[in-house]
């Protein structure tokens, strides 16, 4: 009886980490996109947060963890996800929590590829869709004990193909879909810089981002006695400094500046990584994985940039690229199974085809969603939304009071120019809402 009590503790207090990542997510885009869109982003959060966290526990858990005879979606849990048997000493209400966490985190890997551009009702209503089919039909397949690849023995302890993998590319598909923010590529194919507003902000966003992630690797243990938990741990940060620091000296070395972007993303790149494998491989072998997906997140920016996807924030580089690579790094280092530790080739092959599978549904579910919205509310804002800036559009409000020496003057900048009259130059323009 005591264990169970502990057990609640933990994977409460693992799932308020969870939850408090988005905070990360908010501070990190908010810093990484312009200021006049600033405000937009943390807002998606809150979509996240509400309309995300609602659809997950009315039907998205039980399409996820439901019972099934063929292996490929949950037929009950719909309405009361706190029916399911969970067969550890684990308070179901505590499990449910939990997986919220991960099915919100999921849509806000979506919300930074899409930034700056996208109809906010379009996302509220991408929100919902993720969170009850998109996101828990894979998840389906690998972490319910009735899903096909489960079945096949596919291993992914945390998520770096359920979640990053599905949600990158997902991303992936919708920034496609839904074209470059205005200005960001040349005729020519080259593409234009847009300096991030506020990079101490972003970097905020991940350290929280980092910290969340102990619960997120560490709570997938359910069990505070377990004797994987502190290992787990370990290689978490092992893999995240790794790729912090092989993000860092290789931009060094490519650009000539040691890019803080790329450092972020390089540390967030090791975390997506080793999600799949964090229970399964030994702390070097953490080391390499989470060096390697700090390689893979520069190159993959590089890439994502030359097919002409604007991903404000890498998204697809830290998520999408790396959350395949850390699937198939389990099939190459798992201690008991991987290739390099045994050679067996057996649950690299299944770790193979999970992570293809998984790419291919979220691409596939990005490009429904995006049709869905387009054909409804409408996917893109207009141009002049986008030029004045998504927070002024949609919101109302800057991010910062830049107009503020203009006592009870319009904030909006076109309101503005009406009132009084005064011409505001281009470059005085970009000073005031970028």
């Amino acid at each position: 009886m005591e264990l169970i009590y502990l057990n609640t503790v933990w994977i409460v207090i693992a799932a308020a980490m969870v939850l408090f990542m988005e905070g990360g997510f908010s501070l990190l885009e908010a810093g990484l996109v312009r200021t006049k869109n600033a405000v937009n982003v943390t807002m998606k959060i809150f979509v996240d947060l509400t309309i995300g966290a609602l659809a997950f526990w009315l039907v998205g858990f039980g399409v996820m963890f439901g019972s099934d005879s063929f292996g490929l979606i949950g037929t009950t849990l719909f309405g009361n996800p706190e029916k399911i048997d969970l067969g550890i000493p684990l308070p179901s209400a505590a499990f449910v929590l939990f997986q919220m966490g991960f099915a919100i985190a999921c849509i806000s890997i979506i919300s930074g590829a899409v930034a700056e551009r996208m109809n906010f009702k379009a996302y509220m209503l991408t929100a919902a869709l993720i969170t009850m089919v998109i996101y828990p039909l894979s998840g389906h397949w690998i972490w319910n004990a009735d899903g096909w690849l489960a079945k096949m023995g596919m291993k992914d302890f945390a998520g770096s193909a359920v979640i990053h993998a599905m949600g990158g590319f997902a991303a992936l598909a919708m920034a496609k879909v839904l074209g470059p923010r205005k200005g960001r590529f040349n005729s020519d194919g080259s593409a234009n810089v847009f300096a991030p507003s506020n990079i101490p902000l972003a970097s905020s966003g991940a350290f929280i981002l980092w910290f969340g992630w102990f619960g997120f690797n560490a709570g997938s243990t359910l069990d505070a006695s377990s004797a994987s938990l502190a290992p787990v741990a370990l290689n978490t940060m092992l893999a995240a400094a790794s790729g912090g620091m092989a993000a860092l000296l290789i931009s060094m070395k490519k650009f000539g500046k040691a890019d803080p972007s790329m450092t972020i993303n390089g540390v967030l790149s090791g975390l997506v990584a080793i999600t799949a494998g964090c229970a399964f491989v030994s702390q070097w072998s953490a080391l390499i994985i989470g060096a390697v997906a700090g390689i893979i997140v520069i190159y993959a920016t590089v890439l994502i940039d030359n097919i002409r996807i604007d991903d404000p924030v890498g998204a697809v580089a830290v998520h999408g690229f790396n959350g395949v690579f850390g699937t198939i790094a389990v099939g190459l280092f798992d201690v008991s199974e991987g290739l390099f530790t045994t050679g067996s080739v057996s649950l690299l092959a299944v770790q193979v085809l999970g992570a293809a599978v998984v790419a291919v549904w979220g691409l596939l579910g990005g490009l429904f969603m995006a049709k869905v919205a387009e054909k409804t509310v409408g996917l893109r804002v207009s141009e002049r939304e986008e030029e004045e800036g998504l927070d002024m559009s949609y919101h109302g409000i800057p991010a910062y009071n830049e107009l503020e020496r203009f006592t009870d003057l319009p904030t909006n900048l076109y309101d503005f120019e009406e009132t009084t009259g005064i011409s505001v130059a281009p470059a005085e323009r970009k000073e005031m809402v970028v």
